[in-house]
């Protein structure tokens, strides 16, 4: 079992309806780009919204979204003074519904449409086709946006969503090269947001359904990819295990740092070799990248930890609000900061960093 090593890129170098208006600018030097952070708790709202986060996406607490694990998410009293503090610095706040429901919980969901936008929320950011109508015909002034889990890779899919549902913002999923995103930007009148930073899965979004097989439990309708109830550690003499649902996971030596065990990154036997088979823990980073993701036509960068601690947010959302207004001022002689990257390294998942499918060479 290999240590972690220090964070480096190793791809390359470096029917319409009626909506809400949009909030105005925080300032007149605020970047064409927003700046999407999340907020698993009320304190990493505040500090996102601190350090010049535009927009902050959250959870209720429970299985209408995609991080539904103990001590996160909001009640509605806490979503209420979120709102407040964010609506006071002029950035707005997108709540995350982003699971599917099924027959028998389909009252949930719209449940949660009515509380986001009884209680104040700018935007809903939805997968669901069914619940997406639902909002525009119940709540029709309260912005949509398509889900990374609705999983909308080209333009005629987002054109769909907006001619039937009239969002006005998607999410890409993380499986696009850069010339694909600008293909899709093209072709639409619908804000694109992609990912700028955090956790990279190599899954199709929206339509894994890996660790169901462990728990028992989907993460498309129960909102945890690894529910903390299925997960067990077990301390051994030179080793510390993690399993899921049984499962064992990994193995970690005393110089390594556990990672929380999900399917996806964890080492396994395969033909005599132990190594990371799906994926190896390690994060998207695009900095490098944002004068052409500028210059396509994108529309806001989301990162991505929501069950980061503000700590986190604070860091990310600190060196990300610097780089895109330097990059606004800059253009084309952007360069990312040293320091920048520095930061950034301490909360890379497994010290690496990577462009992900932003850089395919084999394409």
């Amino acid at each position: 079992m290999g240590a972690t090593t220090l964070c480096a890129f190793r791809d390359i170098p470096q029917d319409e309806v009626t909506v809400a208006s949009e909030t105005p600018p925080r300032a007149a030097t605020r970047s064409r780009m927003k700046l999407v952070c999340p907020a698993g708790t009320l304190p990493a709202l505040k500090v996102a919204i601190d350090q010049g986060a535009d927009d902050v996406y959250l959870g209720f607490k429970d299985e209408t979204n995609a991080r539904n694990f103990a001590g996160l998410n909001f009640d509605d009293r806490a979503l209420r003074e979120g709102i407040a503090y964010a609506h006071r610095a002029g950035a707005r706040v997108l709540v995350a519904l982003n699971t599917y429901p099924q027959p028998g919980t389909w009252r949930r969901w719209q449940a949660a449409v009515d509380r986001a936008a009884e209680i104040g929320a700018d935007a809903v950011i939805v997968a669901d086709a069914g619940l997406l109508a639902y909002a525009a015909k119940t709540h029709p002034q309260l912005r949509r946006h398509l889900s990374v889990q609705g999983s909308a890779t080209s333009h005629e899919a987002i054109n769909f969503y907006h001619e039937r549902f009239g969002i006005q913002r998607a999410v890409l999923p993380r499986v696009l090269a850069v010339e694909q995103a600008e293909k899709t930007i093209a072709k639409t009148q619908v804000e694109i947001e992609v990912f700028g930073f955090g956790s990279l899965s190599i899954m199709v979004e929206g339509r894994c359904a890996l660790s169901s097989y462990a728990t028992g439990e989907s993460p498309n309708t129960h909102g945890g990819c690894s529910p903390a109830k299925s997960i067990r550690w077990e301390q051994k003499p030179e080793v510390l295990e993690s399993r899921l649902g049984g499962v064992l996971i990994d193995r970690f030596t005393a110089r390594e740092n556990p990672g929380y065990p999900t399917l996806c990154r964890g080492r396994f036997v395969v033909n005599g070799d132990v190594y990371y088979p799906f994926e190896e823990p390690t994060s998207l980073n695009t900095l490098g990248l944002l004068p052409q993701l500028a210059a396509i036509g994108v529309a806001a960068i989301k990162i991505e930890g929501r069950q980061r601690s503000p700590a986190y947010v604070e860091t990310v959302t600190r060196v990300w609000r610097e780089a895109i207004d330097e990059c606004e001022r800059a253009g084309e002689r952007f360069r990312v900061k040293p320091a920048w990257q520095t930061a950034l390294e301490q909360v890379s998942e497994g010290h690496q960093c990577t462009l992900g499918a932003y850089h395919r060479p084999w394409r």
